[in-house]
């Protein structure tokens, strides 16, 4: 995995359209829903910052973990000082103390590049909540693996960058190598290029829900990301909602 450098760059421009305070309406409500009144909340894979501070603004005393230290730094400027950040791998976490929530989100989970790395991840989260503190990640799907990302190409045209993404798709494994390159403008017709290389891997439902209980977690519910209500099969991204339970 790479440091993120010119991704961190980009990473808000590119994500824009993500509804990062809709998604942190339906957290909060998830929360509240199975651990009223959990207010120590960690965003597990934070990157820039966005859902911890869509998260303060509701009240949570929020930290924010994530590999990569340029995205943290984004997340810290962002934040104002009012949000911890750790520059901490998902599976090595180390935290102060406990929390009443851990949230990952935006396929982070699918960024995890083997089974063990995703159980001791869970195992991670469960260590530092609080008995009866909630779990609540998401990831893309087998459908949006084959259909959405599959081979294909996009583009993204902004004033400040132009982004071209390309996927390459491992049919056997539904394992995704993904490129970006960026082409920033220097102001005299110029450009400069950067690149970026990374993988997304695909995790059935079943090896999900096992994960879960190995890290002494019982899977609640599951819903589609996108509207958060039942799942179909065209779903691109299921949110996995799990509690530590209470010994």
């Amino acid at each position: 995995m790479s440091g993120y450098a010119a991704f961190a760059r980009y990473y808000d421009v590119l994500m824009e359209n993500a509804s990062y305070g809709i998604r942190a309406r339906f957290l909060d409500e998830t929360i509240q829903k199975y651990n009223h009144g959990a207010r120590e909340a960690l965003d597990l894979a934070c990157g820039t910052g966005s859902m911890t501070l869509e998260l303060l603004k509701l009240g949570y005393d929020m930290t924010g973990a994530d590999a990569s230290a340029d995205m943290l730094s984004y997340a810290a400027a962002k934040c104002g000082g009012k949000a911890l950040f750790l520059n901490q791998e998902m599976g090595g976490l180390d935290l102060y103390g406990t929390v009443d929530a851990v949230i990952c989100m935006l396929d982070s989970i699918n960024h995890l590049p083997d089974e063990r790395a995703v159980i001791n991840t869970f195992k991670n989260a469960s260590l530092f909540l609080n008995e009866g503190g909630i779990f609540i990640f998401d990831v893309n799907t087998a459908f949006k693996h084959r259909e959405i990302l599959d081979d294909n190409a996009f583009v993204y045209d902004t004033p400040n960058v132009f982004c071209c993404w390309q996927n390459t798709l491992c049919r056997d494994t539904l394992r995704v190598d993904i490129r970006l390159d960026f082409f920033a403008p220097l102001g005299d017709g110029r450009y400069t290029r950067e690149s970026e290389c990374f993988s997304e891997w695909c995790y059935g439902d079943s090896f999900l829900k096992d994960a879960l209980l190995k890290a002494r977690l019982s899977h609640i519910e599951t819903l589609c990301g996108d509207s958060f209500t039942e799942p179909c099969e065209s779903t691109e991204r299921l949110v996995y909602v799990a509690r530590k339970e209470r010994q």
